[in-house]
């Protein structure tokens, strides 16, 4: 029987008694699904996966995305993308900065994601204490504690998302050695539009979908009074009653439902302090079809 410890938290509960290197049932796959869809964030403890383990369990809920950088890729499993700063020969094991800043993983895509499943293979602690936390902020909550005013005048508007605000952030304000994206990664991933609230297909309920990360302007209002109406937002949306802190074990695997939540990477780890875990990214296509 599964067993699930929910955080006290708005976000987050803790999944026992489930061996995600077996494949899920059907009955075990629609209560993962109503739970991610009802706690946001779902944590496994003392798994022992394999890269095509966790890929086996990640492509249950849907495609799986191939990341745009097309680099740091589990060796003839390219879904499988690898997060560390270690370094090894030389040279490094992984993108060692994915994620540290809020946002919300593919709303640049014009498929965007349902889920981002990650297994901790190695954690660094400090004190007695984990490192690299990751940090979720519930976007049901954000919805619906908009003001009334701004939830009507903002509704059936649109947001423009782009790949690029997130990856010029990281080069500017985090110090990060990332190059910049090329010609042929700048239109393989052009800026999109989502709308700026969506309707969860698990929930039913409204969430607020334009994060800090990727939105960079609503399309229907002049350019300084959506930037101020997306700072508004931006603020809203990381109130700490909206929040939950996931602490990492080794063998975690950490899931979380990309249209509900908006996340950040707690980069408080240094070099000398390894720190690796392995990604798979599902897209939401199952829910919004091949052309949505």
């Amino acid at each position: 029987m599964i067993k699930v410890v929910e955080s006290g938290q708005s976000l987050g509960a803790r999944i026992d008694n489930l061996d995600l290197s077996r494949p899920l049932d059907d009955a075990q796959f629609r209560q993962v699904e109503q739970l991610l869809g009802r706690h946001g964030v779902l944590s496994f403890p003392g798994q022992d996966l394999t890269p095509a383990h966790l890929r086996s369990f990640a492509a249950r809920f849907g495609t799986l995305e191939v990341n745009v950088a097309n680099s740091y890729q589990e060796p003839g499993m390219p879904e499988v993308m690898i997060l560390s700063n270690m370094v090894e020969d030389g040279k490094p094991v992984g993108l060692a900065d994915a994620g540290q800043d809020w946002h919300t993983d593919m709303s640049y895509s014009r498929m965007i994601a349902f889920a981002n499943i990650l297994y901790g293979i190695r954690i660094p602690v400090r004190d007695g204490e984990p490192l690299g936390c990751t940090e979720f902020s519930n976007m049901h909550a954000a919805y619906d504690t908009l003001p009334e005013g701004l939830r009507q005048r903002l509704d059936g508007m649109t947001v423009l998302h782009d790949f690029n605000k997130f990856w010029e952030m990281m080069r500017r304000e985090k110090g990060s050695q990332r190059p910049p994206l090329t010609e042929a990664q700048r239109r393989a991933k052009p800026p999109v539009s989502h709308p700026v609230f969506l309707t969860h297909p698990i929930t039913g309920r409204k969430v607020l979908y334009a994060n800090p990360g990727y939105a960079v302007r609503i399309n229907e209002l002049p350019e300084h009074e959506s930037d101020e109406i997306l700072a508004f937002l931006f603020a809203h949306q990381l109130q700490p009653a909206f929040r939950y802190r996931h602490r990492w074990a080794v063998n975690d695997v950490l899931m979380w439902d990309n249209m509900g939540t908006i996340h950040n990477a707690v980069a408080d780890y240094g070099p000398d302090e390894p720190r690796l875990i392995k990604r798979c990214q599902v897209m939401a296509d199952r829910y919004f079809g091949a052309a949505a």
